[in-house]
């Protein structure tokens, strides 16, 4: 992926954001402020992300989650977008596919054949399956221009079905989060997923309670008498990432995805350090480049607000 807008540096606040970190967090975020806890309108969040492409975050931000069945609402909220605020932005879309992925795949044909001379377009797909049959069923379906993301659930075999993920030339998607606590993994189930993604070389997205960048105590919702629970930060899955696909010991990774925002972080332009494991910039960019895709978050800012080093 590329961002939408490139810029000259990588600051945050006027400060230089080290490269380590830089490689962590390039193109990571698919913004997706339709969704809870945000749950933001659509006008918002077209407007939102035609903003973020012009600020000096532009560097951190892919594409824009849009449900299927929601497009035309997008459609006319971007029609109605101010045209100095549509200026110069890209609307690269990750779109998720509903109950009826034949019939969803046909809407998203027509919605890039209305823009195929420019303006919004979507580039992936989204969709949950439960079975290596389904798996099979959606990649016959879905054209092979789209980049296809099967959302697995962490329960089963899961090694088989990565595998049949891996057969289909698709990537995989993990839900690490929701709005109770029941739906948060615990560190060893977001291991499994991941250790079979990195034997299988199957490229991943991680979505849902990753607004944090680091594990720890966090609310659920933005409400003010919110529950709170343990949600997973996005540093500690994206250096567990890195650790599993450069073939270093899965104790590492199970470490990195424990810790809190307790034990502290030392972050320079050549490494990332963090509960006595060491991960190099070179291993962050090349397991974001060729395995950690990007992660869903319905803020923009937030991860950013809290990124090591920044």
């Amino acid at each position: 992926m590329t961002s939408p807008i490139q810029t000259p540096s990588h600051r945050r606040a006027g400060t230089p954001v080290p490269e380590s970190v830089v490689a962590l967090l390039d193109t990571l975020i698919d913004y997706a402020g339709l969704f809870p806890p945000a749950g933001l309108g659509m006008a918002e969040v077209v407007r939102n992300y035609a903003a973020y492409q012009r600020g000096a975050d532009a560097w951190a931000l892919a594409r824009l989650v849009i449900p299927v069945a929601r497009l035309q609402e997008f459609e006319s909220a971007l029609a109605a977008l101010p045209e100095a605020e549509r200026l110069g932005a890209r609307f690269p879309i990750t779109a998720l596919l509903g109950t009826d992925p034949v019939a969803d795949l046909g809407a998203v044909c027509t919605f890039n054949e209305r823009h195929v001379h420019g303006g919004p377009a979507i580039l992936s797909l989204e969709s949950r399956v439960g079975s290596g049959e389904q798996i099979a069923r959606l990649r016959a379906a879905v054209p092979e221009e789209y980049d296809l993301f099967c959302e697995l659930p962490l329960g089963g075999d899961l090694t088989t079905l990565v595998c049949q993920v891996r057969a289909v030339g698709a990537s995989a998607k993990v839900r690490t989060g929701g709005l109770n606590a029941a739906e948060i993994p615990a560190p060893e189930a977001v291991l499994a997923f991941l250790s079979a993604c990195a034997t299988e070389g199957v490229a991943f997205k991680a979505t849902a309670g990753l607004h944090h960048a680091l594990r720890g105590d966090q609310p659920l919702t933005y409400a003010p008498d919110a529950p709170r629970d343990t949600l997973h930060g996005y540093c500690n899955l994206l250096l567990a990432a890195a650790v599993l696909w450069n073939e270093r010991p899965t104790g590492e990774a199970l470490t990195l995805l424990r810790l809190t925002g307790d034990q502290p972080m030392q972050t320079t332009d050549e490494r990332i350090v963090w509960g006595g494991v060491a991960v190099s910039r070179e291993e962050i960019s090349m397991a974001r480049a060729e395995f950690a895709q990007a992660i869903g978050s319905c803020s923009f800012t937030e991860p950013l607000d809290e990124a090591p080093g920044a």
